[in-house]
């Protein structure tokens, strides 16, 4: 999402670091570059002009000026104040009421509402373990209210029944009705939206609230609109009055002026953000995490919360006691590569490590997730022996299983080589620790080549086995 700003500010700050000392001159001149970026983002312009100002007073004092690292010091102010921009600290959902605690999401026609709902009913189900009820108030798009009944098929929560004709604040009312006889804890109301903000979506939103008085009012809005999903949440909060944003599409690749602004213009919190299409891909907004991400820091912790939801503790367990003996076969190979996928893939994984900068943006450009499907693939056209007994693979073994997968019998060498090569040097790593890292370096094909950072983008690249060995919640 933040990959332009982030690599404009990293240019400003790359020149701020290599300079010994700092004149208010060297600062104002950065920060001229900084608003530029910014502006270019799509920031709203009065949250450019505010955020700059505040970087100026103290960027531009004696703290700075006289530190021993003043770039670093830019820096970190910069930091903190990107961090209070984008609201300060993370802010969740209340279900702090009696239940049914109702929810009602509104936005515009096809910024994301209806999956967004059935996102958050998901997360509630897995995470809370809350019994949720699903209702669409939406009577004007076709089709609307059959979409989120089958997408609470797939999410395993329940939806309120259709009935035809009925009217929103009608449906509103029956599903509260509902819930409370039912036993549910949160009813999620999944309003109708508009191309644009109109009085009668206003109308129709303000009856409904009159008539719940939900607990939760989210906007939903599509971060790649940049401006636009400013201006519709302005208008949202002055005319039905919402108590948070979730933010959608946030892997995208758009400017991300829509986040940076959303907080500093609504005065409201963004609560959620979808990265992705899948029902499981919601995130809680971490402002100072976002900072980090923009700022080229990383996200470690958000990549090991994700780890710790996705992966198997007693998998990865298992499999890291095959490594130290040695016998890490094609089997725990497919296993760990799976657990990539999970994680958001080789690219997901390396936008959220700290200190890669350039070099992350180099791996990057050489790294296709559709390597590891690819690498999957193979695995999977061996039979179960072939697998466990990788020797067994002679060249007509090898020419079926790469016609299996789709590939080329090159490719599967590269990949038998990649999994010959790790598991020798997990066995000496089992033995002699971190000193013989650099082995396991050379085995995933080492360097910036043709295969990427250290053969990750190549033909036989991946993280090394138990990449992904942290506890389930």
């Amino acid at each position: 999402m933040f990959d332009s700003l982030s690599d404009k500010l990293g240019a400003v700050f790359d020149r701020l670091r290599g300079k010994g000392a700092l004149t208010e001159s060297d600062v104002n001149t950065a920060l001229r570059e900084v608003r530029v970026a910014l502006l270019e983002a799509d920031v709203a312009l009065p949250v450019v002009k505010s955020f700059i100002d505040k970087v100026r007073e103290r960027a531009v004092g004696q703290e700075v000026l006289r530190s021993v690292t003043p770039g670093q010091m830019v820096v970190k102010i910069v930091h903190d104040n990107l961090v209070e921009m984008l609201g300060g600290t993370a802010s969740t959902l209340d279900l702090d009421a009696p239940p049914p605690v109702p929810i009602l999401m509104v936005g515009l026609q096809g910024s994301g509402k209806t999956t967004s709902t059935a996102k958050i009913a998901l997360r509630l189900k897995n995470r809370y373990r809350k019994k949720v009820l699903m209702a669409s108030l939406d009577v004007r798009r076709p089709a609307a209210q059959e979409q989120l009944k089958i997408l609470g098929e797939q999410a395993d929560v329940a939806t309120l029944p259709i009935v035809p004709g009925q009217m929103p604040v009608d449906i509103a009312k029956r599903a509260m009705t509902a819930a409370r006889l039912q036993g549910f804890d949160v009813v999620i109301l999944d309003s109708a939206g508009r191309l644009h903000v109109d009085a009668a979506l206003m109308s129709e939103i303000q009856a409904v609230r009159d008539a719940v008085e939900p607990h939760e009012t989210l906007l939903v809005v599509d971060s790649l609109t940049g401006q636009d999903a400013v201006n519709v949440a302005r208008q949202f909060n002055e005319q039905v009055g919402i108590t948070g944003v979730v933010l959608t599409r946030m892997d995208g690749d758009g400017r991300g002026g829509a986040a940076l602004s959303m907080r500093a213009v609504t005065g409201k919190p963004i609560k959620l953000a979808g990265v992705g299409e899948k029902l499981d891909q919601l995130e809680d907004f971490h402002p100072d995490r976002v900072a980090n991400r923009i700022l080229g820091m990383g996200d470690v912790v958000s990549l090991v919360e994700k780890a710790a939801e996705t992966i198997d503790a007693a998998d990865a367990e298992r499999i890291a006691k095959k490594m130290k003996a040695g016998t890490f076969d094609l089997e725990d190979l497919r296993e760990q590569l799976r657990q990539m996928t999970k994680l958001g893939g080789m690219s997901g994984i390396l936008g959220m490590l700290p200190g890669l900068g350039k070099l992350q943006k180099m791996a990057q450009a050489n790294v296709d997730d559709r390597m590891l499907r690819r690498q999957i693939a193979m695995i999977d056209s061996m039979t179960p022996k072939e697998r466990r007994k990788p020797d067994i693979l002679n060249a007509s073994r090898k020419r079926r299983v790469a016609a299996g997968a789709g590939v080329t019998v090159q490719d599967l060498n590269r990949l038998l080589k990649m999994h010959q090569q790790m598991a020798t040097v997990m066995k000496k790593l089992g033995k002699g620790g971190m000193k013989n890292m650099a082995g396991l370096m050379n085995a995933m094909g080492g360097g910036m080549g043709p295969g990427g950072l250290g053969g990750l983008g190549g033909p036989g690249g991946g993280l090394p086995p138990g990449f992904g060995k942290f506890p389930r919640r």
